[in-house]
C-alpha cells in the first residue's frame, strides 16, 4: 500500500452564533505522511504538539486504526511524521485536523474516496461535526446531526473577498472546560436571536460581507465563556466596537476576524496575541502516494 501524505487544514467554528453547526476552514496546515510498516505503531511530530508520543493512542493513530476497521483495510504496522502548524488548544481544530487527517489517510491507503461514512467516523470523534466538516470539505460548512446520531453537513463557497485574520494567544483552553461554563437553557429572546444571526451569517459569509458586523453578534455562548478567557473577550469586543467583524474561535481562546482587507484597527490592542492573515482553505483535506501527484 505504500505511503500517504496528508494535508489538514485548520478551521474555526461557530462564527458567532452558529454554535456546533457553522465552521470555516483555514489556511493554516498539519501534513502527516503515513508509511505501513510490518508491524507496531511508531513516529516523529514536529511542531505543535512535538511532545506527543507517536503510539496507538495518539489521535491520527486512533482515527487511522478506525477506518481501517471500518474499510476492512489491514494495517500491519504503521509509522507517521506528522508536521504540525496549527495550535493546540486554541479553537482552531487542531483535534477536527487529526482526526480528518487519520480517516483521510485510512480512505487513501484503501484506494478510496472520502464519503459520508467518512463524517459519520470523523464526527463520532468530535462529537459534532462543525470542524471536522470544514477540514474535510474545506470552505463554508454547515453542520447537524439527526438521531442515531447521523451526522450532515452541506459546504457553501464563501465569499471571495474574504480574508480572515486570526489571532492566537499563548494560553489555552480545554474544549471540555469551556462547554461546561454553558448553561443548560437560554431565554427564549436569545434563542431566537441566535437563529436569526446564524442564518444571517450564511448569507454574509458566501453573498453580502457588509453584514458580516451584524451576522457574527452571539448571546448564545460568548458571554457565558468569558471569565475563561477576559483578554480573548477584551480583543473581540474593541475589534466589533471597531467595525471588525470578530468572534472566538471554537471554544477559544483564539479570536476570529473576518475582514475584506486582512487588517486590524491600529487602536485595537493585539499585545499577547501572535496575528495571522490567514486564506480560506477552499479544498479541504488532501491525500497523495508520495511521489506522485496529488489526489
Amino acid at each position: 500500500m505504500g505511503a500517504i501524505r496528508v494535508t489538514a487544514p485548520a478551521s474555526t467554528a461557530n462564527l458567532g452564533s452558529g454554535f456546533d453547526a457553522l465552521g470555516l476552514a483555514l489556511g493554516l496546515y498539519d501534513v502527516v505522511e503515513v508509511t505501513v510498516t510490518e508491524s507496531g505503531v511508531k513516529g516523529t511530530v514536529r511542531g505543535e504538539g512535538a511532545d506527543l508520543l507517536v503510539d496507538e493512542n495518539h489521535l491520527v493513530v486512533r482515527a487511522l486504526l478506525a477506518t481501517a476497521g471500518a474499510l476492512d483495510l489491514e494495517l500491519p504496522g504503521v509509522e507517521l511524521t506528522c508536521v504540525n502548524a496549527i495550535p493546540h488548544a486554541r479553537g482552531l481544530g487542531s483535534s477536527a485536523a487529526a482526526v480528518v487527517a487519520g480517516i483521510a489517510a485510512g480512505y487513501a491507503l484503501a484506494d478510496r474516496e472520502l464519503d459520508d461514512a467518512a463524517l459519520q467516523l470523523a464526527a463520532g470523534f468530535e462529537g459534532h461535526a462543525d470542524n471536522v466538516a470544514a477540514s474535510l470539505n474545506g470552505g463554508l460548512v454547515l453542520a447537524w446531526s439527526e438521531p442515531g446520531p447521523t451526522y450532515r453537513a452541506v459546504r457553501f463557497e464563501p465569499h471571495p473577498g474574504l480574508r480572515p485574520v486570526v489571532l492566537v494567544p499563548a494560553e489555552r483552553s480545554a474544549t471540555s472546560l469551556t462547554r461546561g461554563l454553558l448553561p443548560a437553557a437560554v431565554p427564549h429572546v436569545d434563542a431566537a436571536f441566535a437563529a436569526g444571526r446564524a442564518a444571517l451569517a450564511v448569507h454574509a459569509l458566501t453573498t453580502w460581507p457588509d453584514l458580516l458586523l451584524t451576522a457574527t453578534e452571539d448571546r448564545l455562548h460568548q458571554d457565558y465563556r468569558a471569565n475563561a478567557w477576559p483578554n480573548t473577550m477584551r480583543v473581540v469586543r474593541e475589534l466589533r466596537e471597531n467595525g471588525v467583524a470578530a468572534t472566538v474561535s471554537g471554544a477559544g481562546p483564539a479570536v476570529f476576524a473576518a475582514t475584506l482587507d486582512g487588517r486590524l484597527p491600529a487602536v485595537v490592542d493585539t499585545a499577547g496575541f501572535t496575528v495571522l492573515e490567514l486564506p480560506v482553505d477552499r479544498d479541504g483535506v488532501r491525500t497523495e502516494r508520495i511521489g506522485t501527484n496529488s489526489r
